[in-house]
């Protein structure tokens, strides 16, 4: 009798051990479940001081989400203080630029040498193209710090193709060059004045590498997630390898260094399209031309 009562309690004992590991257990799994969720919605604080292994994981997740926090502070102090010194420099050099712009037209309207007149020409060029990068990169660094947002709506396309395509017609007539519109009918969620933004750096693209004699032609596909404004030209073409460099900030491909052009409106076209949930695609052939797609999301 003696024996089976010694049995019975160390099976009562046994049971015991497991149902109190069991409820340790459940208990630390709910405690952990506690803390990524207060992680996850920012309302984590360390509240166990003990020598128990939850309290050294619990106080080791407490200083790092608190470097996570002062490092993620220091970074946007970091990126507010770039966007204030760049708006700064934007705001510093629009006199000096437009006195350059306005001294170099009126040096060509006095009577000139061939070579006083290409230096004159030089000027206005080289003041355009310094007044194109700061806007540029204002532009950029306002939409990468949050300063200007985008608001996407649902909206018809067809209305910002045509927009931005009548702003290019009577460049690329200059250059010998014929910019067409296609199908551009189509919805998508975007943000008009940004999107139009997108679409212009696509087409001032195209045209810039487009020769005499090409063709430029902007149209819309609609796809069942995605309606993508299209801009086709028959340029040189892009190499495989400079196809994943474009849309990098600055970049430019060893074969462009002559044409007009900082390397930075692909990057902004990017940087646009990422805001408004869609993305940008190229498509090129080395000597048959270039297709560069602007994907955005359907309603």
């Amino acid at each position: 009798m003696t024996g089976y009562l010694a049995m019975g309690a160390a099976a009562l004992l046994a049971l015991a051990v497991v149902v109190y590991d069991r409820w340790r257990t459940s208990r630390i799994v709910r405690r952990l479940d506690d803390m990524l969720t207060a992680t996850m919605n920012g309302s984590f604080f360390e509240e166990t001081f003990d020598e128990s292994r939850l309290s050294s994981l619990e106080s080791r997740l407490a200083r790092y989400l608190t470097a996570s926090a002062l490092s993620e502070r220091n970074v946007r102090e970091q990126k507010d203080q770039i966007s204030a010194l760049i708006s700064d420099i934007s705001h510093q050099t629009k006199t000096p630029v437009a006195n350059l712009q306005l001294y170099a037209q009126l040096l060509l309207e006095q009577p000139l040498t061939l070579r006083e007149k290409d230096c004159a020409a030089a000027i206005s060029t080289q003041a355009e193209k310094l007044q194109a990068l700061i806007e540029a990169l204002v532009k950029t660094s306002r939409l990468e710090t949050g300063i200007l947002a985008l608001h996407p709506r649902p909206g018809e396309i067809s209305t910002v193709v045509e927009r931005a395509a009548a702003q290019y017609v009577p460049r690329a007539k200059g250059k010998g060059v014929a910019l067409t519109v296609g199908q551009a009918d189509g919805s998508a969620v975007f943000d008009p004045k940004w999107t139009e933004e997108a679409v212009c750096n696509l087409l001032d693209n195209a045209v810039k590498y487009t020769p005499s004699g090409g063709t430029v032609t902007v149209e819309v596909k609609n796809y069942e997630l995605f309606s993508a404004i299209r801009v086709a030209d028959t340029g040189p073409g892009i190499s495989e390898e400079d196809q994943a460099r474009i849309f990098g900030r600055f970049y430019r491909a060893p074969n462009a260094w002559q044409a007009e052009g900082v390397g930075i409106g692909l990057y902004l076209t990017r940087q646009i399209a990422e805001k408004q949930g869609g993305y940008v695609k190229v498509e090129s052939t080395p000597g048959k031309g270039s297709i560069f797609s602007l994907f955005l999301p359907r309603p």
